[in-house]
């Protein structure tokens, strides 16, 4: 690809996204309806303030699954192309699995895995 090739391709993404938000903006009437402004949670009304403090363990915790499971996005292309590459491969996804396993034995050392 060359340079123009992407300049093009990242006008077109642009008008793209902003043709779409232009549009709902043009055909959307809007709603000056206070019941749209509050929080919903599960058809349930809300009690209290809608801003309330979440323990930095919740996020800790999602952070955490979140990298482990983005581990299983590289070793889908792994599984497919290990009878090609032979044991090389296998050696290098040891390696990979051996440094995940060392993180996630950090964290539960430091005790990020325990729920509140």
């Amino acid at each position: 690809m060359g340079a123009a090739t992407m300049i093009l391709l990242t006008i077109c993404g642009i008008a793209f996204a902003g043709g779409g938000i232009l549009l709902s903006r043009a055909i959307n009437k809007g709603s000056d309806n206070p019941q749209k402004g509050e929080a919903y949670e599960c058809g349930v009304p809300t009690q209290g303030p809608a801003w309330a403090q979440m323990n930095v363990g919740y996020y800790l915790f999602a952070l955490l699954f979140l990298v482990f499971d983005v581990e299983l996005v590289f070793l889908y292309p792994w599984a497919v192309v290990v009878k090609k590459t032979g044991m090389v491969a296998l050696v290098e996804i040891g390696v990979f699995l051996f440094i995940l396993f060392l993180g996630f034995l950090y964290a539960h050392k430091k005790g990020a895995l325990k729920w509140m």
